[in-house]
């Protein structure tokens, strides 16, 4: 069996944004039959929750649309993900700059925007929620969910060329 494409989602904690991608792409993989062939992870570019599980509002807006996080920790991003790593994609550009200058050079096309596999090209990063309300939690969902169906409709396209 051919080694499976690994994608890493990056937020600045990993405590909202990126277990949250996680979660949805995770479940449309599983979904697809697909869960030995496209793993997944999710880190952060700070080390402020390492260790800790995603917010409870991320958790409890996740449940609600059938995607459990409860189970995932925080860690950070490492240099070495980036050789482990098919997709290392950012939730916004301050988070793709940081990225972008922790990244070997070899490795520097693996780093990209989640965003840019959503089918509205008008929407670029996913906003952090976490000093606004449940609403926010629910716009990022929807914002995962979105650009996760065009990863994976983007990795199986690829690999079928």
């Amino acid at each position: 069996m051919a080694q499976p494409i690994k994608v890493l989602f990056v937020c600045m904690g990993n405590l909202c944004r990126s277990p949250m991608a996680e979660g949805v792409f995770k479940h449309y993989v599983t979904e697809a039959g697909l869960a030995q062939r496209i793993v997944s992870d999710s880190a952060g570019t700070h080390d402020y929750h390492v260790g800790d599980p995603p917010d409870p509002r991320a958790q409890r807006a996740s449940e609600r649309r059938g995607y459990d996080i409860s189970g995932l920790r925080g860690r950070q991003v490492s240099r070495r993900d980036f050789g482990e790593f098919h997709y290392v994609l950012a939730m916004d550009e301050v988070n793709l700059r940081l990225l972008l200058r922790l990244c070997p050079q070899e490795h520097v096309h693996k780093v990209r925007l989640f965003m840019e596999f959503a089918a509205d090209p008008a929407l670029r990063e996913v906003p952090d929620p976490y000093y606004g309300g449940a609403e926010g939690f629910e716009r990022v969902l929807d914002m995962a969910e979105q650009a996760a169906q065009g990863l994976l409709c983007h990795l199986l396209n690829e690999r079928a060329a």
